[in-house]
């Protein structure tokens, strides 16, 4: 219905377009020879005149006997009407336009309206359409969260308890000349909660809370945006103290571009302008705030972090055990569970967001509604954390071959064993060569130990352990029977080489410089680059094919347990490698 009311000026334009072909074809058709009025008198003696035509114009139509036809000039006099019948010639009075003519005339001129009408009503709702989105905001303006409901991001939530504060006793700042934040950028790794604490801000406050998304104000019209985020603020201040919380900020507030040819996006830049005028407008007494989130806060404008605009920068980081403990328990709070131990799969469930943990506690649930369980148990957690990590096991395998199935087998316990030998604090807790709906033939999950900061050495130790699938393939089936299945791993691999080279300043070519920090000169530090990261995968690789060869007895066991059992787990694993 929608796609049908955007395209309803089709309508009286294709009308429009008819009726005047249908106008232009009839004065065509009516277009006859002008002759002088003595002509007509000559006819008219003559009695070859078989009907005139009159109208209120000017001239008159005359048809003579034979069909041929002419207009002349209307003597508009008395007795014209009168000697025409007397020499037996039909008059036809047209003052009125038949129906051929007039109702073409008649459509042009409504479609016409219905054209000015609709453009009309279109300009007004795109000068206006944010007093509409405000309004419908305004339907649930109310945020009814507080920081109770946020679990973890205990930092987060203590900076921002300054704002709330301010809400609620502006008055106790005014006292010390202090002046409260107008912005705050909330950043941070998907997932983390953002958006809950902005509302959790609002929520404590008790104010009403406007919230967008930057993508809201990008448009098609240039100057769209920029209304948009003048209606937002003009709305929120009527109602004294909000929080205005805008997500996905960088969708208008990238840093803007020196391009001398004008190739910037102008919509975009005009709304950032906007954006900007409008948080140098407000003073603090007004009593708004605005909350943005990002997850690249190294992409923004640096006129909108600047101070008087968004001058308070909190980082929403990844929930450490303990964070996560309390996540997990605040999303099984209103679901049924027994003996589940929280603490266990807080320390499973490492660098996970907030958002992932809540998708493993409602995919638990799932699993249990589908097994008609009376509650969550352990061993719905455990296929709901597999599930989440590398997708549903595939029930149908009848097509894999057992060739397969063996290099698959050994491809995985060379991830497991490498990971047991130079990880030992990284926990093997499952090894699968069931296939995915992820795309993975088979996968070995580990869980990595809560760290701040990684060593080179241990950096080195997760490359051999992404090639130790590939390298147990080499061992066993020869060079030239490699597969495809690795990469994923070379992915990985590659992934970490370069940034221990290029990002973290672990390589010789560039030393301590960060690649990504050198501007226009990247380009040329590429081949050097490229050859250190393939220098440092093949030492790693050979040092990885030197250890599996080492022990290949564990190599073996693993990859036949394997095979027969199809999944390892913890126990299993342990029990192989005593």
């Amino acid at each position: 219905m929608n796609k049908i009311k955007k395209y309803y000026i089709i309508f009286p334009i294709i009308t429009a377009t008819i009726s005047l072909i249908f106008i232009i074809m009839t004065s065509f058709n009516d277009k006859v020879v002008n002759k002088s009025y003595s002509i007509f008198k000559e006819d008219l003696n003559s009695d070859k005149i078989s009907t005139v035509i009159m109208d209120k114009s000017p001239k008159m139509k005359i048809i003579l006997s034979d069909g041929d036809e002419y207009s002349t000039d209307n003597p508009y006099t008395d007795t014209i009407k009168e000697t025409l019948l007397l020499k037996g010639v039909e008059i036809k009075d047209e003052s009125t336009p038949p129906l051929s003519k007039s109702i073409p005339s008649v459509v042009f001129a409504i479609s016409l309206i219905s054209i000015l009408a609709i453009v009309v009503l279109k300009a007004r709702n795109n000068s206006s359409i944010t007093s509409m989105d405000m309004e419908d905001f305004s339907k649930n303006k109310k945020a009814a969260l507080d920081f109770d409901a946020v679990a973890g991001n205990e930092e987060a939530k203590e900076s921002l308890m300054d704002i709330v504060d301010f809400l609620i006793n502006p008055e106790k700042y005014q006292k010390y000349g202090a002046r409260m934040p107008k912005g705050v950028i909330l950043y941070g790794d998907p997932g983390t909660g953002k958006t809950l604490l902005a509302k959790a801000v609002a929520g404590e406050a008790g104010v009403p809370f406007y919230a967008l998304s930057g993508s809201d104000f990008v448009q098609v019209y240039v100057g769209v945006g920029a209304a948009r985020v003048r209606n937002l603020f003009k709305k929120a201040k009527s109602h004294g103290k909000a929080v205005i919380f805008i997500d996905e900020i960088d969708a208008i507030g990238k840093a803007r571009s020196n391009d001398k040819n004008g190739s910037s996006n102008g919509e975009r830049d005009q709304t950032l302008n906007a954006l900007l005028t409008e948080m140098s407008g407000f003073g603090q007494e007004e009593g708004i705030v605005v909350i943005a989130a990002t997850n690249r806060l190294d992409m923004l404008d640096k006129a909108l972090l600047r101070p008087g605009r968004f001058d308070r920068h909190i980082e929403v980081s990844l929930p450490d055990v303990n964070a996560r403990e309390k996540i997990i328990s605040l999303h099984l709070k209103n679901k049924p569970h027994a003996n589940l131990d929280v603490k266990d799969i807080a320390k499973k469930t490492t660098y996970f967001s907030g958002a992932k943990l809540e998708s493993l506690v409602n995919e638990s649930a799932i699993l249990a509604a589908k097994d008609n369980s009376n509650c969550i148990t352990s061993a719905h957690i455990e296929s709901a954390y597999s599930i989440t990590l590398a997708g549903h096991e595939k029930k149908e395998r009848s097509y894999l071959k057992e060739e397969d199935k063996l290099l698959t087998s050994y491809h995985e316990a060379g991830h497991g064993i490498v990971s047991l030998l130079l990880l030992p604090n990284d926990k093997v807790s499952k090894i699968t060569i069931i296939p995915t709906t992820k795309g993975a033939g088979g996968y070995t999950l580990t869980i990595p130990e809560d760290r701040s900061y990684h060593r080179v050495d241990y950096l080195k130790n997760k490359i051999k352990v992404s090639l130790g699938g590939r390298a147990a393939e080499e061992i066993i089936f020869g060079k030239d029977k490699i597969s495809t299945g690795a990469e994923g791993d070379i992915s990985q691999t590659t992934d970490i080489a370069l940034k221990m080279i290029t990002e973290y300043g672990m390589g010789e070519t560039l030393g301590l410089i960060k690649l990504s920090s050198v501007g226009s000169l990247y380009s040329s530090y590429g081949n050097p680059v490229i050859e250190e990261c393939k220098m440092l995968v093949n030492t790693l690789y050979d040092e990885t094919l030197e250890l599996l060869r080492e022990n290949r007895h564990l190599l073996d066991k693993i990859a036949l347990n394997l095979l027969e059992k199809e999944t390892l787990y913890e126990d299993d694993i342990k029990e192989l490698t005593i």
